[in-house]
């Protein structure tokens, strides 16, 4: 297989890196969820305060894997770091070493920065990933747990408004 170019994303790539979002999205079925178009993505990629950054995997040309990024920021080390938030490589392009590289490229660029750590989640039932993830030294940590607030759960908090099952005597204790 060709060796892989890696580079920054250029507003260019924005409807082949919705591709592939969306073959993401299928793959870890959350289709239902998908409402990214190119016009909505490229103001956060590419606007005048960007909220993330892309790089893009090319085979002979052809853009076959993305890795969409952003700084986040440790209390506990007191430094900023890099979240990977979806890395993705067309099930072709698999098992090429394209996807080592593009968690390599982001592994040396957070030490170019100065951020203390990279950080990135995994499903717990992509055990391919995982055993993948742990050959490169990433440590796995099934004691933490993602929250989320989003869509009507998130909006209730839109006009100051506190839910209904909160309360200051549960939050107490008391």
């Amino acid at each position: 297989m060709p060796r892989p170019d890696i580079r920054p994303a250029e507003p260019r790539d924005l409807h082949v890196i919705v591709q592939l979002i969306s073959e993401l999205a299928e793959f870890e079925n959350l289709s239902h969820l998908l409402a990214v178009t190119p016009e909505s993505l490229a103001p956060h990629l590419f606007g005048d305060e960007p909220a993330a950054e892309c790089v893009v995997g090319e085979v002979n040309g052809e853009v076959v894997a993305f890795a969409l990024f952003y700084k986040n920021f440790s209390t506990f080390l007191c430094q900023p770091g890099l979240y990977l938030e979806d890395l993705y490589v067309r099930p072709a392009h698999r098992r090429s070493g394209l996807g080592r590289a593009l968690l390599i490229h982001l592994a040396q660029l957070a030490c170019e920065r100065g951020y203390g750590r990279f950080d990135w989640t995994v499903l717990d039932w992509n055990e391919d990933a995982i055993r993948f993830y742990e050959s490169l030294g990433a440590d796995v940590m099934p004691e933490w747990r993602i929250c989320r607030l989003a869509g009507d759960a998130l909006e209730r908090y839109s006009d100051g408004e506190r839910p209904s099952r909160w309360s200051p005597s549960a939050w107490l204790g008391l």
